[in-house]
């Protein structure tokens, strides 16, 4: 099983953690390859920058979707990833829905932990997108500087911890997730300052997706993940233009 993960923000320290948390949970036998966006920001935390993030990721797959059997979204709020799911044959997984969706087996209703306060409108659309809503006890945010995005978690450790504390006693949460790319290792570092589980999503990510890639769905043909009739595209990248006029993913073509 060979499986890609973006980083559609451009920060290789961060693309650095999530390799260390994808590589410690991914199964004997599973290949992952890591790509980093090669242009955006340096970390995603406003629907505008999801947008661009979304694009990179959509251009990586039709560039390199062939060569691997399952995508993971790298980056909470998975940007893009309903258009990935429609152009593509592969299995494709964001941080966001396999954390919650590993959160819901661990308790009724879960909360959500981050480093901003920017992430919030972005991250409560995200759990509707999912039809989550009820599940949701909260989303509580730090207002962190973030001078280098690969020390945010380091830097506020203690702080995101007093945050998941709170939303335990203070909003019922019977599971917490520490959400962002940049928070990845974390969870599994505080796990026992924290008195309800945490949800790692990296790790969740690669389970769920190397689940997903040995159930061997077939690509949609009906419903709102199948892809358009093929038609002309312009100022595309030659990749991704070849899937729109094509009117089907790499993989299919194979």
């Amino acid at each position: 099983m060979r499986l890609l993960v973006i980083n559609p923000n451009t920060s290789t320290s961060v693309t650095a953690r999530i390799e260390a948390v994808a590589r410690a949970a991914a199964a004997p036998g599973t290949e992952l390859e890591f790509v980093t966006a090669p242009y955006g920001v340096p970390y995603i935390a406003t629907r505008a920058e999801a947008i661009i993030g979304g694009r990179v990721v959509l251009e990586i797959l039709a560039e390199r979707e062939a060569e691997f059997d399952g995508a993971v979204v790298a980056a909470f709020g998975d940007p893009g990833l309903g258009a990935a799911r429609e152009l593509m044959s592969i299995p494709v997984v964001g941080l966001a829905e396999a954390s919650m969706l590993m959160a819901c087996p661990l308790g009724r209703r879960f909360s959500i932990v981050s480093f901003s306060s920017r992430l919030e409108p972005w991250y409560r659309e995200c759990v509707e997108w999912n039809g989550l809503g009820a599940r949701l006890a909260s989303i509580r945010m730090l207002d962190a500087k973030v001078a280098d995005i690969g020390r945010v978690q380091a830097e506020n450790e203690d702080l995101l911890v007093e945050l998941a504390c709170r939303a335990v006693e203070q909003d019922g949460a019977e599971v917490v997730i520490l959400a962002g790319a940049p928070l990845a290792g974390l969870a599994s570092r505080v796990r026992e300052r924290v008195p309800v589980p945490l949800v790692e999503s990296v790790a969740a990510s690669i389970h769920l997706t190397e689940s997903l890639v040995a159930l061997q769905p077939r690509k949609a043909v009906a419903g709102s993940y199948r892809q358009s009739a093929p038609k002309a595209a312009s100022g595309l990248p030659a990749a991704l233009a070849r899937v729109i006029e094509a009117g089907r993913s790499p993989r299919a073509a194979q």
